[in-house]
């Protein structure tokens, strides 16, 4: 079952990559405090999610942190130097942190991973943003076609907000 609003974000440790390698964190300590958007995609790199999905938060970090978002991060189901490649490609910086979810240990946790066999991908997390208010989820946005963003991007965050 997935999680839906009014739930609380699962404490699952994931990794993200720093100066001195992957380091792990705990979704319930990084995701837990304050005004979190959290977006996920089936995997760095690939057209829709390298074109639109994660520069759309890119281009709109300052407009969410205008609307009180203390924290943004993306996760996917990749490794800690796929994400903070990814990361670096597209300038992120300080505003987004890159959550890589290699075994998708969070993302079957929330409920939300998808079979990406048929692509060559195996098992990985559907695309999605969510925001998140002390530790809970309080909207849930979920693409329900593939290689769309219009439930996940950055301005039906903003519109949520």
């Amino acid at each position: 079952m997935a999680i839906a609003p009014g739930d609380t974000i699962p404490d699952v440790t994931i990794m993200t990559l720093t100066e001195s390698g992957p380091s792990p964190v705990k979704t319930g300590e990084l995701l837990g405090h304050g005004k979190v958007v959290l977006f996920a995609v089936p995997g760095a790199f690939t057209p829709t999610c390298s074109d639109h999905h994660l520069p759309s938060f890119v281009v709109r970090n300052d407009d969410l942190r205008a609307k009180g978002v203390d924290t943004i991060a993306c996760v996917s189901v990749n490794d800690a130097f796929v994400m903070g490649a990814w990361g670096e490609e597209h300038h992120v910086g300080d505003g987004i942190v890159m959550l890589a979810d290699g075994n998708g240990e969070f993302t079957k946790a929330i409920g939300l991973e998808m079979d990406g066999s048929s692509f060559g991908l195996g098992t990985r997390s559907q695309r999605y943003a969510m925001i998140i208010e002390d530790g809970v989820v309080t909207t849930l946005n979920i693409e329900t076609a593939p290689g769309t963003i219009v439930a996940s991007g950055a301005d039906a965050v903003l519109a949520a907000l």
